[in-house]
């Protein structure tokens, strides 16, 4: 059989690896509020969370095209295989670093980041669609900025609807209600998520000839939506404590509006096949959640550190990407 199979073959792997380790690194995104106000047990929610990933991976692939196509064309690519290599490796390497470190860091970044600097180093920056990278690059930028906005405004608006009411009732009222956003918020980040590794691996299928177009297959979809799940199913605790408890003690109502502030984000940019970061989203929404309860009662130090990171990611993940190119290829 041709070695070119087994090149791709190996490619594939990588992109799912990338999607299963995307899951338990994400999951707290979904999952950390409800957890943390104990609405939900946390095998509980682990398994919901999988579940409702499933179902959200299958069901879109405007992200996924957006992914395999708006930064660089991998008909043009004669090395596009090599490129992909380099891209998966190097966000791997920063997935798994930030999760051991319990820092809740962008898996979006993290690959679109290795992606331009692999094809910046491999393919000269001609290949870089330029424009292309730095759409992208907004919609990371900005959803961050309305989720905290929308995240404000929705807490700001149940403090006053709810001012008069017992914390007590209100509280055990909302827990209910976070188990369903809870699911909301694991349904949109399979719909944004899980297309990144769908979109990686028709990029491969592409850039070997063995696809036309930037259709997504059916084999492909079910295959990332697969390894999501299973990797949500594992859980990332370090980060769910992070987000759970350390930027502020979250109570039901907050955890309420910060999922249903997120999720909307999510599934607004989903919807405008535009790829973004669920972990910017949900960690935005709580911080702009935890500002209309009390400013003073964040722990700005501990988001500093996140938001950090986050403009730390794409940079690290493109020079990793191109030196891991260097190296091997």
């Amino acid at each position: 059989m041709d070695t070119s199979i087994y090149i791709l073959g190996f490619v594939i792997f990588l992109a799912l690896a990338f999607d299963f380790i995307n899951g338990f690194h994400d999951t707290a995104n979904a999952i950390a509020t409800s957890v943390s106000t104990r609405a939900l047990k946390p095998r509980t929610a682990i398994m919901m969370a999988a579940s409702m990933n499933f179902i959200g991976a299958l069901m879109f692939e405007g992200v996924a095209k957006k992914i395999g196509g708006s930064i660089a064309d991998p008909a043009l690519l004669d090395n596009g295989i090599d490129i992909l290599i380099a891209t998966l490796i190097a966000a791997i390497i920063w997935n798994l670093v930030t999760w051991w470190l319990g820092i809740p860091s962008s898996s979006s970044h993290a690959l679109i980041g290795a992606l331009a600097g692999a094809v910046y180093v491999g393919a000269g920056s001609e290949n870089v669609k330029w424009h292309g990278f730095i759409e992208i690059v907004e919609g990371l930028i900005f959803s961050p900025l309305i989720a905290f906005a929308i995240g404000y405004v929705v807490m700001m608006i149940l403090k006053w609807i709810f001012a008069k009411r017992s914390p007590h009732t209100v509280n055990k009222g909302f827990r209910s209600m976070q188990i369903i956003t809870a699911a909301l918020q694991s349904f949109t980040h399979g719909t944004n998520d899980a297309q990144k590794a769908m979109g990686i691996i028709t990029f491969a299928l592409v850039t070997s000839g063995r696809l036309e177009t930037m259709h997504v297959p059916l084999w492909v979809k079910i295959a990332a939506a697969t390894s999501m799940a299973l990797g949500t199913s594992i859980g990332g605790w370090k980060i769910i404590k992070t987000m759970g408890t350390k930027i502020f003690k979250i109570e039901p109502i907050n955890g309420f509006a910060a999922d249903i502030s997120a999720a909307s984000v999510i599934f607004s940019a989903t919807l405008l096949h535009l790829p973004v970061s669920t972990t910017h989203a949900i960690t935005s929404a709580i911080l702009g959640v935890g500002s209309a309860k009390r400013f003073s009662a964040v722990k700005w130090g501990v988001a500093g550190r996140i938001v950090v990171t986050w403009f730390i990611t794409i940079p690290i993940s493109a020079v990793l990407a191109g030196v891991i190119f260097k190296i091997f290829f």
